[in-house]
């Protein structure tokens, strides 16, 4: 049985885009005779502080010489000097989902001090997997080989299709509600559309920036929406499946994501997306599926929202484009052996 240590930034059951994907993987490689140890790091991420130093540290010095581990670059990313130390007497792989430098709302210090950071951690790992071809371009910033890089997409589940509400029709973000996820942008957008009816569920946690939700409940109250946009924090499993099944569009007005795993979940259940060009939604949202807007303009995505409630048949078009990319999703069991085919744990794709 091949022995592979995975470390995560905290528990790996979070309920975001990044971690679910590690988590899914993990389980996949768990049916396939490799024994996965999950190590969770104690302390704060991605700054870091002492107790993550000290927990990382620990469970680095605590693996066997020439022992297979493959990090969230979440969790190492600020950490280069740790990494170093062991680089010649371990395997590791680097799972970036996102470059630290990248997270919205950084002061322009944070992202210099971060992005030398990364680049020194990536320069001391044998080789990382990203979840995109954009990220190979990307990593291109952090002096990272395309050759070093292996591309492995999310998959997702096969749900079955909803029934989406028309009366009113339910516009639906699932994501973390953060600055970079662009939840307060949608709510300006949805100022300007009182006069039409629709109401707006933003599924999502409410603990990881919470000045950034304050200022999102402010302009929700502000522009008299509380009775039609509601912040629901976390949801998951079938609780989630239910607001996919009753969204009539799905919206993700991101400033920058890495893939967009959501995006084939409300594909997967046969809603069709608006979305914004930041990082690799381009290239995720599959053509006819949705439609792809200019990075943080509200007035595009005031228009857009606006003209799929008032005419049905434009909304029908793009819903028949999620239908037919539904049949082409790549599901998790495939990107569990193509992660295995990366770490040379299967020999063929």
């Amino acid at each position: 049985m091949n022995d592979l240590y995975f470390f995560s930034a905290g528990s790996i059951h979070q309920l975001t885009g990044g971690y679910l994907y590690n988590a899914r993987v993990m389980e996949t490689l768990s049916r396939h005779d490799i024994n996965v140890r999950v190590i969770e790091v104690d302390g704060t991420f991605p700054e870091g502080d002492e107790t993550a130093r000290a927990s990382l540290e620990h469970h680095l010095n605590e693996l066997p010489d020439g022992a297979r581990a493959v990090m969230d670059g979440l969790c190492i990313g600020n950490f280069p000097e740790l990494i170093e130390t062991h680089q010649n007497r371990l395997t590791i792989t680097a799972i970036v989902h996102l470059p630290l430098a990248d997270e919205t709302g950084l002061t322009e210090a944070m992202r210099v001090h971060y992005k030398h950071q990364e680049i020194r951690t990536l320069a001391a790992v044998d080789d990382v997997i990203v979840t995109s071809r954009f990220m190979v371009e990307r990593l291109a910033n952090y002096n990272v080989s395309p050759d070093a890089i292996h591309v492995v997409e999310p998959g997702v589940d096969r749900f079955p299709l909803g029934q989406p509400d028309r009366h009113p029709p339910r516009l639906l973000c699932v994501a973390t509600v953060t600055p970079r996820k662009g939840q307060a942008l949608l709510v300006d957008a949805l100022a300007d559309l009182k006069h039409l009816e629709w109401e707006c569920d933003l599924v999502g946690a409410l603990d990881r920036a919470p000045e950034y939700v304050e200022d999102v409940r402010a302009r929700i109250a502000a522009h008299g929406l509380e009775d039609r946009v509601h912040l629901l924090g976390e949801r998951q499993g079938d609780a989630l499946a239910q607001y996919y099944k009753r969204a009539y569009l799905f919206v993700l007005p991101s400033y920058f994501e890495s893939y967009g795993m959501v995006i084939n979940e409300a594909i997967a259940f046969g809603v069709p997306v608006v979305t914004m060009k930041g990082g690799a939604l381009m290239d995720t949202l599959p053509k006819d599926a949705g439609i792809v807007l200019p990075t943080g303009d509200t007035e595009a995505l005031k228009t857009t929202l606006g003209r799929l409630i008032e005419v049905p048949a434009e909304r029908q078009k793009l819903t028949q484009g999620a239908l037919t990319a539904r049949e082409h999703l790549r599901r998790w069991t495939d990107t569990g052996y193509r992660f295995m085919k990366a770490l040379h744990l299967a020999q063929t794709a």
